[in-house]
């Protein structure tokens, strides 16, 4: 049986004080965020602490599937006894759903999740019970329904189905009928047997629905207007109810639903994993599969991040990088668009790329990363992946549009906990053994972390993160490599510095050091077995062009990548000298033919920029220009030929120099011709004429303002002596605000009253309803009936009834607020 059964309270904290010392320690392992400082002075104030939402949130992600599917069916019958969570579950008999049952009832108590009360009961924390709007496809039961009713309106359901209670019948008593009826299924189907088919089709058809949102407020046993015969027949009998305002559809009661969907429906729950078929694998082919794939990725990402330095992307105006950008990268990196999604967030995580204004460029610790071994750089990008809150290889939304990367999206702690529970899920399987197909752990994730969001181009479970851990090395041949074992350990540890040295150690046993040294083939080529050291890869990509990358890398020589490293001021020489500093054996003679070849006609030919050309055909007369101190230093002359000069200047700063020297040159145009100087008489293009008034219209004639003198001290006095419209605040038991949420909403609400104020912030706090007075922005004004308030300041979120569905109300529209 429930092994907390020792410990009951109708109340959390009532519960927690029936815990014994072991008890009591299990609840603060489970949910370390209430120990932290300040630690909780009383059971009391613990149990408020245990049942924030906030808190309670922080311990939803780690649960896996069969807890939620409890904590759901509790969620549809909550408080109920276990035998009844049992027989919706189909865990009655002692076999192993039974136990299974009671582990988890046992693991969501030590959450302080779900507690028994005074009476055997079952009851769920309220934050998590607020988790599901419709806990499996379930209106509330009938009793949550039934807690507004009148003791008359009672006495005609019962009339209905042919209950006769006792003469002196109370609202209680009658109420207490009704339930034992509408609990037991065979008298609910027995009822409905008797429907009229109409009505019997109505509900079978609304019992296998997944219920709609609804307000609050009930009201049945009177048809309402407008009702068809068969919902007619089943509000007469309180097999459906309305609300009081007849807003919406009807809704069934929970045991109603149960009992229609028939004695074969159970409830959702799956306590044992799905199976994984998995194949035996050594630990020596896992630690050679992962080297391979974490070898090549280092590889790619110090691409990647090469071509980002040398030529920041640019980023589009919405944020992010765009696919053309994308698409550009990958090719001078030559790697696959998920590798350069991968590398580019990873890197932004870890502060190797940050935005600097329309573009992504490399920061100072790029430079430092740069020079490490290739170990070290894959362990500052694993480090920065496992934290990453979202997955860099999402590249669709749900319209099947591109994504950006590094696009700044809001964090994602889903994403987080489905890279973890992937990990995780892969750590369980039996020891020597690896998945026969990797994408099967997805559904393996669905059951060890259900929260986590899938990305809509997934066409299986989370098949995009399984690319990535096997692209990283994380997963290999379908099991936890040394890198994955080593973040599994950094997590459990919280990440702490022998948690970081594991990691970096598992990198460089894997990852052999960065090679310093290339092989020069007589086709041109030279390889890099390994990763290439920052200092070899800077060498070769200025002298050759990278053909590929990976486990080894390949560049190529050409006539133009000699040329290439000639113009960025290198010599044959020194190019000569350096890759024969690098080479395993000597350099072969294709190379250095191709080397002096392209050196011995470079620069033969030569390119200067001028602003201007002087020429003439009196060799004495430009060389006389060329040695005038003034014009040489003013216009920055050049002599190129006996009779050409070169100027810095423009034509016309030229000829103006020239001329206040007391020479008279002449401007030429391009073609060779003189150029004609006349002066230019600028005119308007088309004059507007001046405006005529009508013929029976009169001129108006000038009007003369004249200043009058105004007395500055009188203004002042009468300025001084008016009334000040700064508002104070009304006392109210000496202070003036109740609580944070009325003064936030004092903040933004510029037209209530300080009653209304405080009336509206009541409502959101104790979640009631409330009728307020609301100005559109089309100027329309209306009276709404809300519930379900929910602030978000400057907005008031709430179910609104004259709408029929959730609204978003602007606060500083409200201009009134009543009671309902």
């Amino acid at each position: 049986m429930f092994p907390i059964s020792k410990a009951s309270g109708s109340t959390l904290a009532t519960w927690l004080r029936g815990l014994d010392a072991a008890g009591l320690a299990r609840v603060l392992a489970a949910r370390p965020d209430v120990v932290s400082a300040p630690e909780p002075r009383s059971v009391g104030e613990l149990a408020d602490r245990l049942q924030r939402p906030a808190s309670v949130a922080l311990a939803l992600p780690r649960l896996v599937l069969p807890y939620l599917q409890v904590a759901e069916a509790l969620a549809a019958l909550t408080p109920t006894p276990r035998d009844v969570l049992a027989d919706l579950l189909d865990a009655v008999d002692d076999g192993e759903r039974a136990r299974e049952l009671d582990t988890v009832l046992a693991a969501l108590a030590d959450h302080t999740l779900v507690w028994t009360d005074d009476d055997g009961l079952l009851r769920l924390s309220a934050p998590l019970r607020q988790a599901w709007d419709t806990p499996l496809g379930l209106d509330p039961p009938l009793a949550q329904l039934l807690a507004n009713t009148t003791s008359e309106e009672l006495a005609r359901v019962l009339a209905k189905i042919g209950i006769k209670p006792s003469g002196n019948s109370n609202k209680q008593k009658r109420l207490t009928a009704l339930l034992d009826h509408h609990g037991d299924p065979a008298r609910v189907i027995a009822l409905v047997a008797k429907a009229p088919a109409a009505a019997r089709k109505h509900l079978e058809q609304r019992a296998h629905q997944a219920a709609p949102k609804r307000p609050d407020f009930v009201m049945f046993g009177t048809p309402q207007p407008g009702s068809d015969p068969g919902e007619r027949w089943a509000l007469e009998r309180g097999l459906l109810i309305r609300d009081r305002y007849r807003y919406g559809p009807a809704r069934m009661p929970a045991e109603v639903a149960i009992a229609l969907r028939g004695p074969d429906w159970y409830a959702p729950f799956t306590p044992v994993p799905p199976a994984v078929r998995s194949v035996p694998v050594t630990a020596a082919e896992v630690e050679r599969e992962a080297a391979a794939a974490s070898m090549a990725f280092a590889a790619h990402a110090a691409s990647v991040l090469r071509v980002c330095a040398a030529a920041p992307p640019a980023r589009l105006k919405a944020g992010g990088i765009g696919t053309r950008e994308l698409s550009r990268i990958g090719k001078a990196a030559q790697c696959d668009e998920l590798v350069v999604r991968l590398a580019l967030e990873t890197a932004g995580t870890a502060g190797l790329l940050t935005r600097d204004g329309d573009r992504v460029a490399a920061t100072g610790a790029y430079d430092t990363w740069a020079e490490e071994e290739p170990a070290d750089q894959l362990a500052v990008l694993l480090r920065a992946w496992w934290t990453l809150p979202l997955t860099p290889g999402g590249s669709r939304d749900e319209e099947g549009k591109a994504l950006p990367a590094l696009a700044g999206t809001p964090p994602c702690t889903d994403c987080v906990q489905a890279r973890h529970g992937l990990l995780a899920a892969a750590s369980r399987l039996p020891a020597g053994e690896g998945a026969t197909d990797a994408g099967e752990l997805g559904p393996l994730v669905v059951w060890h972390r259900p929260l986590a969001d899938e990305l809509p181009q997934d066409t299986t479970p989370f098949a995009t993160l399984i690319r990535e851990t096997e692209l990283l090395g994380v997963l290999a041949l379908g099991a936890p490599s040394p890198l994955g074992a080593a973040l599994l350990a950094d997590d459990a540890d919280g990440l702490t510095d022998a948690g970081t040295d594991a990691l970096t150690d598992a990198c460089r046993r894997l990852l052999p050091a960065a090679s310093d040294t290339a092989r020069f083939g007589s086709d041109l080529t030279a390889v890099v077995t390994g990763t290439p050291s920052a200092a070899l890869a800077t060498l070769l990509d200025a002298v050759a062009d990278r053909e590929s990358a990976g486990a080894a890398s390949v560049w190529r020589f050409s006539p133009g990548t000699v040329r290439r490293a000639l113009d960025s001021g290198l010599t044959s020489d020194s190019i000569t000298a350096d890759l024969t500093a690098v080479a395993v054996e000597p350099l072969p003679q294709p190379l250095t033919y191709l080397i002096h070849d392209t050196a011995r006609s470079h620069g033969r030919v030569r390119v200067v920029a001028a602003a201007c050309v002087i020429h003439g055909e009196e060799p004495a007369l430009l060389a006389e220009l060329a040695a005038h101190r003034k014009l040489a230093a003013q216009l920055g002359l050049r002599h190129l030929a006996p009779t050409v000069l070169l100027s810095r200047s423009s034509p016309d700063q030229t000829l103006a120099a020239l001329r206040s020297a007391g020479y008279a040159p002449v401007a030429e145009q391009p073609d060779g011709s003189v150029r004609i100087e006349r002066a230019q008489r600028p005119r308007a293009a088309n004059p507007l004429p001046s405006p005529r008034l009508p013929a029976d219209r009169p001129r108006p004639r000038r009007t003369e303002v004249h200043s009058t003198a105004v007395d500055l001290s009188a203004l002042a006095a009468r300025l001084r002596a008016a009334p000040q419209d700064i508002p104070e605040p009304d006392p109210w038991d000496g202070r003036p605000y109740a609580s944070d949420t009325e003064e936030i909403i004092a903040g933004h609400a510029r037209n209530l009253t300080f009653t209304d104020v405080r009336q509206l912030a009541h409502a959101v706090n104790d979640g009631l309803a409330i009728t307020i007075e609301y100005v559109a922005t089309s100027g329309n004004a209306t009276v709404r009936t809300l519930s379900r308030l929910a602030l978000d300041a400057p907005y008031l979120h709430a179910w609104c009834h004259l709408r029929d569905d959730e609204r978003v109300f602007t606060i500083s529209r409200i201009h009134g607020v009543m009671p309902v």
